[in-house]
């Protein structure tokens, strides 16, 4: 009204916080602050909580990463590897790209095949970041692709050295990197991968893990992206491959005398049952 005085108006007006700016407290009454406690949690409060959240999922996923390495590292030198003279013998009269091609495809199947079939993956003691169904297909497509990197080595006769330990751990770092062993430096095969290469080995697994998420989704639609982006990420992971080993490839013809390649003498179980020849 026109006749109402400043001082009338300053009355409905809230009292001014900290810093001269206006209080978020309801006009009228300061029944929710007494004995100079406030009883809505302060700005620091909710800050503290959600940061403790964030850092207790942080560490949820690593742990869930770090256990999925684990297992790639642990099953690597048990995944049985073809070599060239029992590939040669399974795809008479086809020369390297040719075998090449047929590997990348029955690779690729296999990938899609698991990742149609996450919601039926055995379960896996994982924390709890990290569904168990997830972690069992990026181990097994995993397993699936080291396979068909060490067989391609064979195919462009770039056979790392060592001991089955020693080769498996080449392949896992192949895989991470996506790109060939290099055959040259041996002084490198000593069955470990550094900390430097664990870590890029997380990596890999976590963009896989991302790229995976739509697989949990229901109703079949899940299954069919599933199958897609495995199929699509395996020949992905050849293709650099490949094209890496090409540069460096030895013809047949000019390889020295290879020894034929040791059996593991259990596969893993994420392998899939065609695969474990």
């Amino acid at each position: 009204m026109a006749g109402d005085s400043p001082s009338r108006k300053r009355r409905f007006l809230p009292a001014p916080g900290p810093g001269g700016a206006p209080s978020q407290d309801p006009p009228g009454g300061t029944d929710a602050a007494q004995d100079g406690t406030d009883r809505l949690p302060s700005t620091k409060g909710r800050f503290e909580r959600v940061r403790r959240g964030v850092r207790k999922g942080g560490s949820g996923a690593a742990a869930g990463l770090g256990f999925v390495a684990d297992r790639v590292i642990e099953i690597a030198p048990r995944i049985p590897v073809r070599d060239l003279a029992t590939l040669r013998e399974q795809f008479p009269g086809l020369g390297p790209e040719e075998i090449a091609d047929k590997l990348v495809t029955g690779a690729a199947a296999s990938s899609a095949t698991v990742g149609a079939g996450v919601g039926a993956a055995a379960m896996l003691p994982v924390p709890p970041a990290l569904p168990a169904e997830l972690a069992a297909e990026i181990t097994a497509v995993a397993a699936i692709e080291i396979k068909l990197i060490a067989e391609l080595h064979e195919v462009y006769g770039q056979r790392p050295p060592g001991s089955l330990r020693q080769r498996g751990m080449a392949y896992v770092q192949s895989w991470t990197e996506e790109r060939g062993v290099d055959v040259t430096k041996p002084a490198t095969f000593n069955g470990a991968l550094s900390g430097r290469m664990k870590r890029e080995l997380r990596q890999q697994i976590m963009k896989r893990t991302v790229r995976s998420l739509p697989n949990l989704v229901p109703f079949m639609i899940g299954a069919a992206v599933g199958a897609m982006m495995n199929r699509r990420d395996t020949k992905h992971v050849a293709e650099h491959v490949r094209e890496d080993l090409r540069r460096k490839q030895v013809a047949w013809d000019a390889l020295p005398a290879l020894p034929p390649l040791e059996r593991p003498a259990q596969p893993p179980p994420e392998l899939p049952g065609d695969l474990r020849h």
